[in-house]
């Protein structure tokens, strides 16, 4: 007799060691995912790979060579299926790919320092999901960058920080986002009046400001806001109507903290997974009483690098391990 009963894990060996990961977001390419290599070299791999149904197995769709390894991966935010399949990567550059039947081309690179023979890393970037034609990127020179990429401009360039920026995320709509950093603050800036920023945050576990390393809007409800500092076990939930106390705190995990993502389709749920080999699920509607402890716990086989929530397929989790992808029904 065969067990009706779908499998909530799914997984996939690369190999290598994964660090970029993200899922397609169009309807018609379910479990798609595009996962990046971490290789100590110049040349790195991106690879996309889909969930066959069927057999239970990923397959591998497509891959390419990409210089240095993948900060940041991330798909169109196409939900009506409408644009073309674009895929953008950040390393030295910001670059756009197009998959096709027949196959992966290069569509560009976008560099907006011309003047001069160096680069600076770029750490992050977020693809606007009002209007896809726009980009954030942030990088180590201390600046955030804005791209029109279908007219393959920046649109505007601002120093975010006074040390690295190491994430950026939009809130719902075209003009507010927010950056965090080495400098320790999260700080909140609207494309409508760039003059002066809003700092929301800033870590004070030492008497140095310990970085921020990582950024997470809630979709449902943008008043509130997620982020980690470096080597810190635990999350920090923020409400930007009041700026410098956090929302919450969520201590449940017992080594660093890597990565963190709100649920897409609930104002109240969030990931966060880290070095203890967990990915623990929190229901925040308890707030504005402390969170005591996760409502879901997963334990892996490795340390977890990175977390993805689908964006289409609420029902699934992305972790990567070591050179594991895992998916699960949650």
């Amino acid at each position: 007799m065969v067990d009706s009963k779908k499998k909530e894990i799914y997984s996939y060996k690369a190999n290598w060691l994964i660090y970029g990961m993200n899922w397609s977001i169009k309807p018609d390419q379910p479990f798609r995912l595009a996962i990046g290599s971490f290789l100590e070299e110049h040349t790195n791999e991106v690879q996309i790979i889909q969930l066959n149904e069927e057999t239970g197995e990923f397959v591998v769709r497509g891959n390419f060579d990409h210089p240095y390894p993948t900060t940041k991966i991330a798909w169109i935010p196409d939900k009506l299926n409408k644009l073309p399949d674009l895929l953008a990567t950040t390393s030295d550059y910001l670059r756009l790919w197009e998959v096709t039947d027949s196959g992966i081309k290069s569509k560009c690179v976008l560099n907006n320092q011309r003047n001069s023979e160096y680069c600076s890393p770029l750490t992050s970037f977020d693809w606007n999901e009002t209007d896809p034609a726009i980009i954030g990127t942030s990088s180590i020179d201390t600046t955030c960058t804005i791209w029109n990429i279908e007219k393959q401009q920046a649109i505007t360039q601002l120093i975010a920080h006074d040390k690295e920026v190491f994430d950026i995320a939009f809130a719902r709509g075209t003009d507010v986002f927010a950056t965090v950093g080495a400098d320790g603050s999260l700080r909140m800036f609207d494309l409508r009046s760039l003059e002066h920023s809003t700092i929301i945050y800033e870590s004070a576990d030492s008497p140095e400001l310990n970085p921020l390393l990582r950024l997470c809007w809630n979709k449902q409800d943008d008043f509130y806001l997620a982020t980690l500092s470096m080597d810190s076990p635990k999350a920090i939930i923020l409400d930007i109507r009041m700026p410098s106390v956090p929302a919450a705190e969520l201590f449940g995990h017992n080594a660093s903290l890597n990565a963190i993502a709100w649920a897409p389709h609930s104002s109240c749920h969030i990931c966060t997974a880290g070095d203890d080999k967990q990915a623990l699920i929190w229901d925040l509607s308890g707030l504005p009483k402390p969170i005591e402890e996760p409502i879901l716990a997963y334990n892996a086989e490795g340390e977890i690098n990175q977390l993805q929530w689908s964006s289409t397929q609420v029902d699934w989790i992305a972790i990567a391990f070591d050179s594991k992808l895992e998916i699960l029904r949650v």
